[in-house]
C-alpha cells in the first residue's frame, strides 16, 4: 500500500479533495482530527499544552479552547513552533499505526494522511508521495472570510504557513482547486486511476 500525503495551504481545497478520495474508495486519516483528540483531557498533549500556554485556556467543560490557543500561536511563530513540537510527533506515530492497520486489512492500493503541515513537520519525506492542493491567494482569503475570519486573521493564518510555491516543489501530484468543483473532481479521478494502476 502506498502511504500518501495530502496537503495544501489553508482553504486551498484539501478537505474537498480528501472527501472525494474517500468517496472514490481511498482511506483518509485527517491529521487535524487526530491532533484535536490529542488535546482532550486525559491525553498527554493536554497537560503539556496547559503547562506551556497556561491553564486559562481551559473552558467550562475542562477542554482546551482551541480558538483561544489558535489566537495565541498564530500571532507568534515561536509559540506555534512549540505547539507543533508537542503535537506533531504524536500525530506521526498514530498515522503510521493507521497505515499499518490499513495494510493489514487490505483496504486498497493507497491510503492518505491529510494535514496542512506535512512538509513543515518533515513528515512528507517519510511518505511514498505527496499530493498538494492549491488555488489563487485571493481565493484563500475569500474562503477564510466566508468561514467568519477577519481579513487580518485570515492573512495571519496564510502567512503562518509555507508559501504555496515552496510547498508545490515537494509535490509528486498537484491538484488545482481554483476552478469549478467538476475541474477538481476530474483531477482527483485521474489521480486515483494512476494510484490503482501504480504508475506513480
Amino acid at each position: 500500500m502506498k502511504k500518501m500525503g495530502l496537503t495544501g495551504g489553508v482553504a486551498s481545497g484539501k478537505s474537498t479533495v480528501a472527501a472525494m478520495l474517500l468517496e472514490m474508495g481511498f482511506p483518509v486519516l485527517e491529521a487535524d482530527l487526530v491532533a484535536h483528540e490529542l488535546m482532550e483531557p486525559g491525553q498527554e498533549a493536554y497537560d503539556e499544552i496547559l503547562q506551556e500556554f497556561g491553564k486559562e485556556l481551559v473552558d467550562e467543560k475542562g477542554r482546551i479552547d482551541r480558538a483561544k490557543l489558535a489566537a495565541i500561536v498564530f500571532a507568534d511563530p515561536e509559540k506555534l513552533a512549540k505547539l507543533n513540537r508537542i503535537i506533531h510527533p504524536r500525530v506521526e506515530e498514530i498515522t503510521f499505526q493507521q497505515f499499518r492497520q490499513w495494510e493489514k486489512d487490505g483496504v486498497g492500493d493507497a491510503g492518505f494522511v491529510a494535514a496542512a503541515l506535512l512538509v513543515e513537520a518533515g513528515f512528507a519525506e517519510k511518505l511514498d508521495g505527496l499530493v498538494v492542493t492549491f488555488c489563487r491567494p485571493e481565493q484563500q482569503l475569500e474562503r477564510l472570510r466566508a468561514r467568519g475570519m477577519s481579513e487580518t486573521e485570515a492573512r495571519r493564518r496564510i502567512a503562518a504557513q509555507m508559501p504555496v510555491e515552496e510547498k508545490l516543489k515537494y509535490a509528486t501530484e498537484r491538484i488545482d482547486c481554483s476552478g469549478t468543483m467538476r475541474d477538481t473532481r476530474a483531477q482527483v479521478e485521474a489521480l486515483t486511476k494512476r494510484l490503482r494502476g501504480s504508475t506513480l
